[in-house]
């Protein structure tokens, strides 16, 4: 749940195929997708819109109003020239009452280097959105900087860049903070705030920079921490192939990390700024007012006063343990930073292993409940519940760096890495795969990294061999429901968090494939990142930028307001929405439109109306911030997925 609550004729088919760069193409507006037949038959052809590497398996998708079944399909290039042709084969649908047909088609045969696209013949004669065969170097590198462009779109204070958005100074008064007592709020699920004033219980802090959450202007210590933690390790893997800007920018978010750590008072700072405002109207929070974040520090009068001078609020009183996620996530955090530093700074990797082992050993660990597990405020947020992952995920990293670094605590983290990774089976494993939720295949894999590092030694809680059973198990959810699924989608999509579950099933496939050898999963993760990138029933890009159709109308203040409307640049590109939600979610509609803002779409229409099924729909709409909010863990696992593609 996000931080946000407002608010040449081939088989009958004459197509005009565009030459594609490296790059994407500008977005094609939805209306264009559905095809209709001289039979009156309708529908589309669905692909990954960014393309395969040679070796991949490559399934596409036709959803069509009745069988198309034996229709005839071709494959063509840049020149309109067939390369591939064959049958539709049997319906996997259906997949809602309009279309009942899904057929997949396999075109793994094509492997050379091009641009292409599918047309399918009579009874239905469409066309697919062009799709490229390329290495994975040029269709994959060029996602992480572009995911990395996100995350420099979403910087807060003085050291902004401006982009294509013209970003701004701004929130410099956060140099100055008050920090407030919790606020009560209506109900748990509500952030609007119980009172006629927070109650101020410290301060002065210094919480500027960081980056913005989603497409508000709150900042959480919670999802930061997990950003830059996916943010190293991607660097890790990378290495030398890391686009630069990737390292300068995990380094922004952890000096912004680094500042929310108080250690002479030992306290952990939690979020900046409030979401709505108090019940009486007295005064407003972020998701009250649409306008550009370097305005509110001018804000003046009584009502906006959270605005301009926002609030910080902590996670733990003074000298009190930490809460386990957040100690465990932010130990890991700075743990891959030190293992990044090892060869290129030795003496800065010493100083953020020393800081991440002293996060770690201040984590409460004992008689742990519901409500020592902090994430926001409103808890409601971000409603986790785990917590042994994340302290199984710091000492993975923390042995591992201590490995690096020859530290001689590397061989105690690694015996409580083993310890958490026991607890985590026992208590939590089960239901989950890879998110900002559960960080276990992450942790299990680094793990497994430091075990082999030390020699395999003997009396450890877990076993390597039961860590990649449990790697193997999470991978398995995924590809039992994409088994049963029309266009053979792992994660579930009539519920929050689509896209990066995707995402995260991409880079634990390959991951765990890297350190196992085990190939089994590679078609099915394939099949992820397909869904993800237009192989879905919506034929949309979760990815902003990246394929000829996703969303033009993020539900993101400064997009909105600096923006494009239609796709063409700028956009907010490489930001990752959290595509598909629950249907009930808009049973109610979308309410009014911000008068501050620009409508989009500009007639208010849901094109993606007709694929509303199996209890899950797609909102291209700025108000629908449960489909087309973009978000720094959601982009994040992208980031990670690409680099491991790499």
């Amino acid at each position: 749940m996000r931080a946000w609550s407002l608010f040449g004729a081939i088989l009958g088919v004459a197509v005009l195929l565009p030459v594609i760069g490296a790059g994407p193409v500008t977005a094609t507006p939805p209306r264009m997708q559905v095809a209709t037949g001289g039979s009156g038959v309708q529908g589309a052809i669905r692909v990954d819109q960014l393309g395969y590497a040679p070796s991949e398996s490559k399934l596409a998708y036709v959803i069509a109003t009745v069988s198309v079944e034996g229709a005839p399909f071709s494959v063509v290039d840049a020149d309109a020239n067939a390369v591939l042709s064959g049958t539709v084969g049997p319906s996997r649908g259906p997949w809602n009452a309009v279309y009942p047909a899904v057929h997949p088609l396999d075109v793994s045969r094509l492997r050379r280097a091009g641009t292409y696209r599918i047309l399918v013949g009579a009874p239905l004669n469409a066309a697919s959105p062009p799709f490229r065969i390329g290495s994975t170097a040029r269709l994959f590198g060029p996602r992480v900087a572009d995911a990395v462009a996100f995350f420099q779109a979403q910087r807060d204070g003085r050291k902004v860049i401006p982009g294509p958005l013209d970003r701004q100074p701004s929130h410099l008064n956060d140099r100055r903070l008050t920090v407030y007592d919790w606020p009560t709020y209506e109900d748990p699920d509500s952030d609007v705030i119980v009172g006629d004033a927070l109650a101020p219980i410290g301060g002065p802090v210094n919480l500027e920079g960081g980056w913005f959450d989603a497409g508000d202007f709150i900042k959480f210590t919670h999802t930061t921490a997990y950003a830059v933690g996916l943010m190293y390790a991607a660097q890790r893997e990378l290495g030398d192939k890391a686009p630069a800007a990737l390292l300068s920018e995990a380094r922004f978010g952890q000096r912004w990390l680094e500042r929310a750590w108080d250690p002479r008072h030992g306290i952990l700072y939690l979020q900046v700024g409030i979401g709505s405002g108090n019940q009486d109207g007295s005064f407003v929070g972020d998701h009250d007012l649409w306008r550009l974040p370097e305005q509110d520090d001018g804000l003046a009068g009584d009502e906006t006063r959270y605005l301009s001078h926002r609030p910080a609020f902590r996670a733990n009183d003074p000298g009190a343990p930490l809460p386990p996620n957040l100690a465990g996530r932010m130990s890991a955090a700075l743990a891959l930073a030190a293992q990044v530093d090892v060869r290129r700074d030795p003496e800065r990797a010493r100083r953020e292993l020393d800081l991440a082992a002293d996060l770690f050993r201040r984590a409460k660990t004992s008689h742990v409940g519901e409500s020592d597990v902090v994430t926001a405020l409103p808890h409601a947020f971000y409603p986790e519940s785990s917590w042994r992952d994340d302290l199984e995920w710091a000492a993975a990293e923390l042995a591992l760096a201590g490995q690096r670094l020859h530290d001689p605590r590397a061989g105690s983290w690694l015996r409580k890495g083993a310890m958490w990774a026991n607890r985590y089976l026992a208590n939590e494993a089960g239901d989950d795969t890879l998110n900002l939720y559960d960080t276990s295949a992450l942790a299990h894999i680094d793990l497994i990294r430091a075990i082999r590092a030390a020699g395999d030694p003997r009396g450890l809680a877990v076993s390597e061999r039961r860590l990649v059973a449990d790697l193997r198990a999470q991978l398995r959810i995924g590809a039992d429901r994409a088994a049963g699924d029309p266009f053979g989608a792992g994660a579930i999509y009539d519920d929050f968090d689509a896209a990066p579950h995707t995402f995260g099933l991409v880079a634990t496939a390959r991951l765990y494939r890297e350190l196992t050898g085990d190939r089994q999963f590679d078609a099915f993760a394939t099949g992820q990142r397909d869904w993800a990138l237009g192989a879905n029933p919506w034929g949309v890009s979760l990815m902003i930028g990246v394929g000829t159709t996703f969303p033009t109308c993020p539900q993101h203040v400064v997009a909105n307001l600096s923006g494009s409307v239609d796709g063409s640049p700028p956009i907010l590109r490489g930001a990752v929405v959290n595509g598909p939600n629950s249907a009930d979610l808009f049973s109610d509609g979308l309410g009014e439109f911000f008068d501050e803002g620009v409508t989009c779409p500009a007639d208010g229409i849901d094109r993606y109306a007709g694929f509303t099924g199996r209890g899950s729909q797609f909102v291209d709409d700025v108000r629908s911030w449960q489909t087309v909010e973009p978000a720094i863990d959601f982009t994040a696992a992208a980031l990670l997925a690409f680099a491991v593609l790499r």
